[in-house]
């Protein structure tokens, strides 16, 4: 046996260690082998850190199909057909539609402005009217003179 006795004076007390088996290294249970025939097709795919890893072909996600090549042949400047209609006189309907949609889209900005927005409003407009020397600019300066003649007649 392979036994040491050690002794603690703080707990006072006997410790007996048993060391480990010094064959940490011997070889385990065999793992089971497949035939070759037996397994199953595997497929190598990237993983979320960009590494290829090996993955059985039917758990493998379906390939990505190319997209169709789109069409970049450059368009007209206008449309045939707005210019057709145009050309009919059907333009002046839809130049009155737009017109229509922008004073209804100048009302509902109109109404809603706030009364916080009318009082900035009125502040700007005092604030440009304001004289200049008022702003701490330099002004036109205004003499005023009154001139009191005082003439005592006597016996006149």
């Amino acid at each position: 046996m392979n036994e040491h006795l050690t002794h603690d004076p703080a707990k006072g007390a006997v410790a007996i260690h048993h060391p480990q088996p010094l064959d940490l290294y011997t070889p385990g249970p065999a793992m089971p082998v497949d035939p070759y025939g037996e397994r199953q097709p595997v497929v190598w795919v990237p993983d979320a850190y960009g590494r290829m890893v090996p993955m059985p072909k039917h758990l493998a996600p379906t390939p990505v199909l190319p997209t169709e090549p789109r069409d970049l042949t450059p368009l007209p400047l206008l449309d045939p057909i707005a210019q057709r209609f145009m050309g009919a006189g059907l333009g002046g309907g839809a130049l009155a539609a737009g017109v229509g949609y922008g004073v209804g889209e100048m009302v509902s900005a109109a109404a809603g402005i706030s009364g916080g927005a009318l009082v900035w409003v009125a502040v700007i407009v005092l604030a440009l009217r304001a004289p200049a020397r008022a702003l701490g600019g330099t002004g036109s300066t205004v003499n005023i003179r009154k001139a009191v003649i005082k003439r005592n007649r006597f016996y006149s």
